[in-house]
């Protein structure tokens, strides 16, 4: 019984987040759901969905202007490593300096090891990683 709840509920969360897909709230719920299911069972896809929405309602990917500048700008002399993962949502160590984008302030940018990273200037939040 409680699969077939667990399954239906994931299909329904699935269903309401294609239907929203701009929505990152929805689109981490549904996410998180599954993944907590699957790990978890039903409590499990609780917690997901609510880590998920949580999660995906703070990090919302930035403009594609913002992405071209970010990838047009000449790689720096020096490489920045960092030993801990680079991953969206999570901040970046205090000491990465970041370069802000003129034209959108909202956001900045730097190149991690060997990766260029957009990042909320303020928090030094990872927003996005260009592969």
């Amino acid at each position: 019984m409680y699969k077939i709840l667990l399954v239906s509920s994931a299909l329904a969360l699935s269903s309401l987040a294609t239907s929203a897909l701009a929505d990152g709230a929805v689109t981490g719920a549904a996410g998180g759901a599954i993944t907590g299911a699957i790990v978890g069972g039903p409590v499990g896809a609780a917690v997901g969905g609510i880590a998920g929405g949580v999660a995906g309602a703070v990090v919302d990917p930035p403009p594609r202007e913002v992405v071209t500048y970010v990838q047009q700008q000449p790689a720096p002399t020096a490489s920045v490593v960092v030993q801990e993962p680079i991953v969206v949502g999570k901040p970046l160590p205090a000491d990465v300096v970041v370069t802000p984008v003129p034209d959108n302030p909202k956001y900045a940018y730097t190149v991690i090891n060997n990766q260029r990273v957009i990042v909320e200037p303020r928090t030094h939040r990872v927003v996005q990683v260009i592969e």
